[in-house]
């Protein structure tokens, strides 16, 4: 995986990418839904759906951001939710939401790095990824962290933007995410960067059949993925 930065070639993925959600916090839940056409949504509830069977009870959701991930998991009636950002600033947000939506008994946020969890090992049912793993400094650390606070038989479900194969959503996906996505978020976000990084993250990404490889490599077993919305997005689903 190309090592696609935020800011600047020099200094830290994990610092950039902190201070990239810093930056955007304020508006990131408006851009989200406005950019995405709310279809992220339902591409969570996907997600979630595919956990149901195993009946997760406690549920850790990394790179949680605002919490959207983290709400649609109460779904599945879980003791527990964890909710973990290296975004001081999103996680602000997320609290906040969580306190006004009377969430914040069940779903707690706080500050954590998704390749040193702060959890010890075979701890969680179930965990989820929303569009967090392509930003990872060290994606195989990440997933190693994943797997060793999951209990042997715990799933995670991983959403991430994946690259269209197929006409006309390939080319359309492609025009919208290098002129539609960097001009209006940079407007909105006052951040030139941020949207821009996305399209080049999500390029830069090793999706599909490679993901599922380095998932296999790392250690979970019965790897499955589904395509959302035309190959938009994909959930992988792996089992401990």
């Amino acid at each position: 995986m190309a090592d696609v930065k935020p800011y600047s070639e020099e200094g830290s993925k994990k610092e950039q990418v902190a201070d990239m959600f810093n930056n955007i916090s304020g508006r990131y839940d408006f851009l989200n839904h406005f950019l995405s056409m709310g279809i992220d949504k339902s591409w969570r509830r996907k997600a979630i759906k595919l956990l149901k069977p195993f009946e997760p009870k406690l549920i850790l959701d990394i790179a949680t951001g605002t919490g959207d991930f983290a709400i649609a998991a109460r779904k599945l009636n879980p003791e527990l939710i964890y909710g973990v950002d290296i975004s001081s600033g999103m996680l602000e947000k997320g609290k906040e939401k969580m306190k006004k939506k009377g969430y914040d008994k069940q779903i707690t946020l706080s500050l954590g790095d998704s390749e040193n969890l702060p959890f010890e090992d075979n701890y969680f049912d179930a965990i989820t990824v929303g569009f967090g793993v392509r930003n990872f400094e060290n994606l195989e650390k990440g997933l190693s962290e994943i797997n060793r606070v999951l209990k042997p038989g715990g799933h995670a479900a991983i959403l991430e933007f994946s690259k269209p194969k197929k006409f006309p959503v390939k080319q359309s996906f492609r025009f919208y995410s290098k002129y539609f996505i960097p001009t209006i978020g940079k407007l909105v976000s006052k951040d030139k960067r941020a949207y821009t990084y996305l399209p080049e993250s999500v390029e830069a990404f090793p999706e599909g059949e490679a993901f599922s490889a380095i998932m296999e490599k790392i250690g979970f077993k019965n790897n499955t993925r589904k395509l959302v919305s035309g190959g938009i997005a994909t959930i992988y689903l792996g089992e401990k």
